[in-house]
């Protein structure tokens, strides 16, 4: 009768212990997919701040070649 009671015992134990390590796994894995997703926002973020800066040099190049443009036209014409 004792080694009934001592194997549910065991038993017992063995589901809690793995159980617990399933939960650990579980956080584990939650930790590792948010560092994934902040790595991945952080690509993002880079991509967008390289575009920007691409936009704002076409925007200065546009902007010194208008009055250059327009002094070649009309020499009298003020620069912006």
């Amino acid at each position: 009768m004792q080694a009934i009671k001592d194997k549910l015992h065991e038993m017992g134990e063995m589901r809690k212990a793995k159980a617990e390590a399933k939960a650990e796994e579980k956080v584990e894995q939650d930790i590792a997919k948010a560092r994934i997703d902040i790595a991945h926002e952080v690509r993002m973020a880079r991509e967008a701040e390289a575009e920007m800066d691409m936009h704002v040099e076409k925007a200065r190049e546009i902007a010194e070649t208008v009055p250059k443009k327009h002094e070649s036209q009309n020499p009298n014409a003020k620069n912006y």
